[in-house]
């Protein structure tokens, strides 16, 4: 007998192992199988999303939809020298920046009240959150109860012997729907907050305690490097919601509301009534690149918040 045959035998590295064949044919077949599992999902976000996007696209290049002529970025100039899409941004830009920091600043700020052993607890979160049991057509229809001409404020201030205030054509406008946002959406964000806080290691929190840190250190040098995905996953969200605040103005005051309620969802929805395809296309992909900078930047500063957490 030969000494390969009874190495062969006796386990060596001579003898050959046909495992790794059947893994790799496994390993194809499985590609395959998950391939067909994925393929109805690819199919969907082809037809709905990358298509639409494309043909976005396309609009946004052409003179109109029937001749198709390429005018390059000839629609872009347009849209940017249109006064009324230089109205419709400035208002946005302006609502995103108010609205946003204050949802996300006072619902964190309720959260950590929510944190403490306060009385009432239950209660004051239920409260918070009933805004979003409540259709948003029900909740226009409370605002306008109340800031309307002949609403209740008015009624007040009438009764109090002051001039009435035609609230929704005022410059108090903005300020009414800042807090429509607010009252809306602060409820579901304090509750992501509190998930993210419950997770805070609390070891960490007691050794800080101990070293001596005061709370305000603690909550800057732990809670919030902890917290920071949530932190901005709610910004993100926030401000998703303030470009979709849209719908209750609309409801509010209609097509052409006081100036400065004229959001870039008027300009594009009267674009649409217009069938003007191509400023619409055009401006859509404005604001869509303007709020993936946004976030890349929101994304570029949560890695270096949290990165030392991570590692």
């Amino acid at each position: 007998m030969s000494v390969k045959s009874i190495a062969v035998k006796l386990g060596s590295p001579f003898k050959r192992n046909p495992k790794p064949q059947i893994g790799m044919r496994g390993t194809y077949s499985e590609k395959i199988i998950s391939f067909c599992y994925l393929l109805p999902s690819l199919i969907g976000v082809m037809v709905f999303f990358v298509a639409p996007f494309a043909q976005i696209i396309r609009y946004a290049m052409v003179d109109n939809p029937i001749s198709n002529t390429f005018v390059g970025f000839a629609n872009f100039v347009q849209v940017f020298k249109n006064a009324a899409f230089q109205t419709a941004a400035k208002n946005t830009a302006r609502f995103s920046a108010i609205a946003v920091p204050l949802a996300v600043i006072l619902s964190l700020l309720l959260a950590m009240v929510l944190e403490a052993k306060i009385p009432g607890k239950s209660k004051f979160r239920t409260f918070f959150l009933s805004p979003m049991m409540v259709p948003v057509a029900s909740i226009v229809l409370i605002w306008q109860v109340i800031f309307d001409y002949n609403g209740a404020l008015n009624g007040v201030l009438v009764s109090l012997n002051m001039v009435p205030i035609d609230w929704m054509k005022s410059d108090y406008s903005h300020i009414i729907v800042v807090i429509l946002f607010l009252w809306k959406n602060l409820g579901y964000f304090m509750i992501l907050f509190m998930a993210a806080l419950a997770n805070v290691p609390k070891a960490l929190l007691e050794a800080a305690s101990v070293d001596g840190a005061s709370g305000l250190r603690r909550f800057f040098q732990l809670k919030l490097r902890f917290i920071s995905p949530t932190l901005l996953f709610v910004t993100i969200l926030s401000l998703i919601n303030s470009f979709k605040v849209f719908r209750e103005v609309y409801l509010l005051t209609g097509d052409y509301p006081y100036e400065d309620l004229y959001l870039l969802q008027h300009y594009m929805n009267n674009m649409f009534r217009n069938i003007d395809y191509q400023k619409l296309s055009a401006a859509a992909l404005i604001m869509g690149v303007a709020m993936a900078l946004i976030i890349s930047i929101l994304f570029t500063a949560e890695s270096r918040i949290g990165r030392d957490i991570e590692q």
